[in-house]
């Protein structure tokens, strides 16, 4: 005879092998709390509690310590789950969202610079996601559609619209004066023109915004040629000392371990100490792009 299984009221205890969301997912169905409730109850968004009870990502222990109280996890239940997290905190693992929307993409991200007080931002190759004027991320979104791991049927105009749209409404988080931007970028951000010349000068016309007008912005560059201590293998975004983000082609990584953000800190600011003020590079890519729309006429 098949043994009878926990009841809703007495939830069965996590085993040591149990995935931290299982975990969760459980004992929210043994309160009857749908995935929306739960998020409302500890201040997250669904698709957060979603991508935690999936096991995607390493999730925040702040989270998962919130999360386990309002669906009953006791003291023993609440310390063991904060310890599998510690444990997953010390590797990198493949960051996907827990949605094949690419909009939902950038809210993901969003959740991260709401909570961040300083926010380190690396690129080589396209300007950091919170620079970008509609035009720009327009582009970049759709020269990286391709291949992102997302249906074909969803990688619609439609979508990618959504997506820019998302992106740009980012950037109002650069706004909040409590907060510290560091951007460091390669000369070759400004030499890569994902879109037209008239569509480039007004993308530099915000970056001297931005640069100009918000204290609580720093914006530099690595020259070409410039020796740099680290060789610029990728992009990469520093969230405080909580949270790194590392680009790859068609995925992002992350990492909560404290020895792999440390690392990353330490490359930043070996990167900064190579960079210089960002107004002469704007000056002299104002005048090449002014020269390429003048050439095409």
């Amino acid at each position: 005879m098949k043994a009878p299984g926990p009841s809703p009221a007495e939830p069965a205890r996590a085993g040591d092998d149990e995935p931290i969301g299982v975990t969760l997912r459980r004992l929210r169905k043994a309160r009857r709390m749908s995935g929306r409730e739960v998020a409302a109850a500890v201040g997250l968004s669904q698709s957060t509690v979603s991508r935690i009870e999936r096991g995607i990502g390493s999730p925040d222990l702040g989270d998962i310590h919130k999360i386990a109280r309002v669906v009953g996890a006791d003291d023993r239940q609440t310390q063991e789950l904060i310890r599998q997290a510690q444990r997953l905190h010390d590797r990198i693992t493949e960051w996907r969202p827990t949605s094949d929307s690419l909009a939902d993409r950038q809210v993901s991200v969003a959740e991260w610079e709401a909570r961040a007080q300083t926010i380190l931002d690396f690129q080589p190759t396209v300007l950091p996601g919170l620079l970008q004027i509609s035009p720009y991320a327009k582009a970049v979104l759709r020269l990286f559609q391709s291949l992102a791991r997302i249906p074909a049927e969803r990688l619609t105009e439609a979508a990618v619209l959504a997506a820019v749209s998302a992106r740009v409404q980012r950037q109002q988080v650069i706004a909040d004066r409590s907060k510290t931007f560091s951007f460091v970028i390669m000369e070759s951000v400004l030499k890569n023109a994902p879109c037209p010349p008239v569509e480039m000068l007004a993308q530099i016309h915000h970056l001297r915004e931005i640069a100009t007008g918000h204290e609580n912005v720093s914006l530099t560059v690595i020259p070409d040629g410039r020796p740099m201590t680290i060789p610029a293998l990728h992009g990469f975004t520093l969230f405080d000392r909580d949270v790194i983000l590392i680009d790859v082609y068609n995925t992002g990584l992350l990492s909560r371990g404290r020895e792999d953000i440390e690392i990353y800190h330490r490359i930043f600011g070996m990167n900064l100490d190579c960079a210089e003020p960002i107004a002469p590079y704007l000056d002299r890519y104002q005048a090449l792009y002014i020269d390429a729309l003048t050439a095409r006429r």
